[in-house]
């Protein structure tokens, strides 16, 4: 593919992932605003999705390590495999935390628990990377799968640091205010 080529393709793709990301900013902050109708009684299933976010979470930790170790063993056929289930596995995630958030009121930690602190500052880094790797991550992706390796490494140095933080941090916050749930 010439050069001319590769640069459109390159900025088509790039404003895919610009619009993917701000489709799925905007539909978590609508969401969270509560300005769209919510069913009357919660689904039965509203309960079992802060849990199986935290599975989810968990899962893609430790599959970003098992990816992490078979690119350093140079098995780049198993880390591909690895991060293409981590990412779909991420997708879910994602479609589930907003369902989630759709269906239930916010839980506020108590005002009198001493570890207060704590939990905002895990909560606020947790947001914040989680808002900033989407498009990493998918820059990430592109780069591997057109064998990118140069740009690949590049973006990925900083997209697997950050996407392990906010899957094991997805699973502290868990822990931490699943005991506060009213639902």
């Amino acid at each position: 593919m010439n050069t001319t080529s590769q640069n459109s393709k390159d900025k088509f793709y790039f404003r895919l992932i610009l619009v993917i990301t701000i489709v799925v900013f905007a539909a978590v902050v609508v969401l969270n605003r509560k300005v769209l109708p919510r069913p009357e009684t919660l689904p039965s299933f509203a309960h079992f999705l802060p849990q199986l976010n935290a599975f989810i979470n968990g899962t893609c930790s430790i599959l970003l390590l098992i990816s992490f170790y078979f690119i350093k063993q140079k098995n780049i056929a198993a880390h591909k495999r690895i991060n293409i289930l981590t990412f779909i596995l991420s997708g879910i995630f994602l479609v589930s935390y907003v369902l989630f958030h759709y269906l239930v009121d916010e839980t506020i930690f108590p005002k009198d628990n001493p570890i207060r602190p704590l939990y905002f500052f895990i909560l606020i880094t947790h947001i914040l990377l989680a808002a900033a790797i989407l498009p990493m991550i998918l820059l990430s992706f592109y780069y591997g799968l057109q064998l990118n390796v140069e740009k690949h490494r590049k973006i990925a140095k900083w997209t697997f640091p950050i996407w392990l933080y906010v899957t094991v941090t997805g699973v502290i916050v868990y822990l931490m205010i699943s005991p506060y749930y009213s639902f």
